[in-house]
């Protein structure tokens, strides 16, 4: 009987045994699937809430609330101007809105660029940074580089005209030139379009440019005094113009010619004389 019961001690004691060595092993795998699932995932991402758009959104579109929600956004690729919250995004709720200065697309982030002050409209004067003035120039299909001037863009302005009205025309020549008097003006609005996103091209008769007050008395005289013209800057090119002064002569490289000078003319004295009636010139030595 005894024999027995060690025989079923020690079987027992061997199934404890391997029950143990069989949760172990699976325990030890399930520890190193999971480690290895764990590096396998990337880095753990910080993630930040930013409102972005529920659907398409235009220009001079009113925002409102049912326009927007909130969703997770990668904080190391956070885009400079989101909103995070409400009260940043609706200072003045829905009563002031904002209007949207280019269109979003859905699920895009609103970014400050491109959406107005709360309670603005989406018009000239809210492209207008403190100390900037509104100004518009008329320009034609030649100045106006052929309709493809858009909102937003930057160009320089040539002034052509006459100057030294008053010189000597013996000296041969026309005495208009043509010279850069602004260089990088901002374009933001081109007739009565405001709205940047627009593609197609547009025969204007103004543009309006945003510039400083200095600036519009300059362009003012120069528009009264002669023909502006426009040259389109490429959008990545951040060169400074040098100063430019172009007139027919220089343009064709004819040299200035010079008035013709006199010859001195020689200096005669003479005395005169009395001899009754007559009066008699007799040359002398002329003496200063």
């Amino acid at each position: 009987m005894r024999v027995v019961f060690g025989l079923v001690l020690i079987l027992g004691l061997g199934l404890a045994g391997f029950a143990v060595y069989m949760a172990q092993t699976y325990i030890q795998s399930y520890q190193a699937q999971l480690e290895k699932e764990r590096n396998s995932r990337g880095p753990e991402i910080d993630l930040v809430d930013v409102y972005v758009a529920t659907e398409k959104l235009e220009y001079g579109q009113r925002l409102l609330k049912k326009h927007v929600e909130k969703i997770a956004f990668p904080a190391s690729s956070l885009p400079e101007g989101v909103f995070k919250t409400e009260e940043e995004l609706f200072p003045q709720g829905e009563d002031e809105p904002r209007s949207v200065l280019r269109s979003i697309e859905a699920k895009e982030a609103v970014l400050a660029v491109k959406v107005t002050g709360p309670g603005e409209e989406a018009g000239i004067t809210s492209q207008l940074a403190r100390g900037m003035r509104a100004f518009a120039i008329k320009v034609d299909v030649s100045s106006g580089v052929s309709g493809f001037l858009r909102p937003g863009d930057r160009v320089d302005v040539y002034w052509t005209g006459q100057v030294n009205a008053g010189r000597d025309e013996r000296r041969g020549g026309n005495n208009e030139v043509t010279k850069l008097i602004e260089t990088g003006v901002r374009l933001i609005a081109v007739d009565q379009v405001a709205n940047g996103d627009r593609t197609e091209a547009i025969i204007a008769r103004t543009v309006t440019v945003s510039v400083r007050p200095h600036q519009v008395a300059a362009l003012a005289q120069a528009q009264s005094s002669g023909r502006l013209s426009l040259s389109l800057v490429g959008a990545e090119d951040d060169s400074v113009a040098e100063a430019i002064e172009v007139d027919q002569r220089s343009l064709l490289g004819i040299a200035e010619v010079a008035p013709p000078q006199e010859a001195p003319r020689e200096e005669i004295c003479t005395i005169k004389t009395r001899r009754g009636g007559e009066v008699i010139s007799t040359p002398i030595p002329c003496t200063n």
